[in-house]
């Protein structure tokens, strides 16, 4: 599903916010279905593609390259590693799979590989547009090439898209959520609120999403809200949100908090915001350490 910023609504689409606006607000009462449609285009489109950062290039270059398909769209994947005891890696939106450069080198200090890849619109895969289906569905695809992953780490969307995934079938021992969204329907919802478009954009919005990326099932809503389906993903969670995240808010943490209880362990930091919080050296150490428990758990 995508969102875009501030909360999640776009930063800046070409056409000012303030136009955007004043055509959707009047034309989702007079023509929804249209209105709906434009929203959706707005909604679905990231508006740049992430670059490979020079701090993340040396890691990016030693990644073993491969293709997927979903959707009929080309998407790039990366392994760091033979493949063995795979750690699958989610970024989140206008991000990709380079950004987590500071934690791959860990994962294979502890004897794990890093398995990931760019979603279609980003990095270096095809496609203009994306959701979380396809996050889920490039997640199984990985999964039945590697097999059950020993843990899941998830930023952003990629965290929506992770607890779906997880729920339907994607079998790993552990999942480190950063940043990260509880459930679908936070995108529609902040992406309206960031434009200033009314409710009858947001009512039109939804069903355009009910239509194209759930298929026209409205349980799709359900499917993607991790609190909801708390009792299909039994594992243990780290869950890792920065208090002046102002993107995502810390509320979506502690919605997650309440409904997994003892199994998830939060941490909030402070002054990390939205993105930085990914390749911050304590976050990683406490992602790396989270994992290494695990294995251990598993050894003992």
């Amino acid at each position: 599903m995508a969102p875009a910023q501030a909360p999640m609504a776009p930063k800046a689409p070409k056409a000012p916010k303030a136009l955007i606006r004043t055509v959707l607000n009047p034309a989702a009462r007079i023509a929804p279905g249209a209105a709906g449609r434009a929203a959706y285009q707005l909604f679905v489109h990231p508006l740049r593609r992430s670059r490979v950062r020079p701090s993340e290039a040396e890691v990016h270059r030693r990644a073993v390259t491969e293709r997927l398909t979903v959707n009929g769209k080309p998407v790039v994947g990366y392994r760091w590693g033979s493949g063995e005891r795979p750690v699958l890696l989610l970024h989140g939106w206008r991000s990709r799979a380079s950004r987590y450069a500071p934690l791959v080198p860990r994962l294979q200090e502890l004897g794990l590989s890093a398995v990931s890849f760019d979603a279609p619109g980003h990095g270096d895969s095809g496609g203009r547009t994306t959701g979380v289906p396809e996050f889920r569905e490039l997640a199984l695809r990985l999964q039945e090439r590697y097999g059950p992953f020993e843990a899941v780490v998830a930023h952003s969307l990629g965290v929506c898209a992770a607890f779906g995934a997880l729920a339907d079938g994607l079998r790993a021992g552990r999942l480190a959520a950063v940043a990260g969204v509880s459930r679908v329907g936070f995108f529609p919802a902040a992406f309206c609120a960031g434009l200033g478009l009314n409710a009858e954009v947001e009512g039109a919005l939804r069903a355009r999403i009910e239509r194209e990326l759930f298929g026209g099932d409205a349980g799709g809503w359900e499917r993607y809200d991790a609190a909801r389906r708390a009792a299909e993903v039994d594992l243990p969670v780290l869950v890792v949100h920065d208090e002046d995240d102002d993107v995502v808010p810390l509320g979506q943490a502690h919605r997650l908090r309440r409904a997994y209880g003892e199994r998830l362990d939060l941490v909030v930091t402070r002054g990390l915001g939205h993105r930085r919080i990914i390749a911050e050296p304590t976050v990683v150490d406490r992602v790396a350490g989270f994992l290494a428990a695990g294995l251990e758990v598993a050894a003992g």
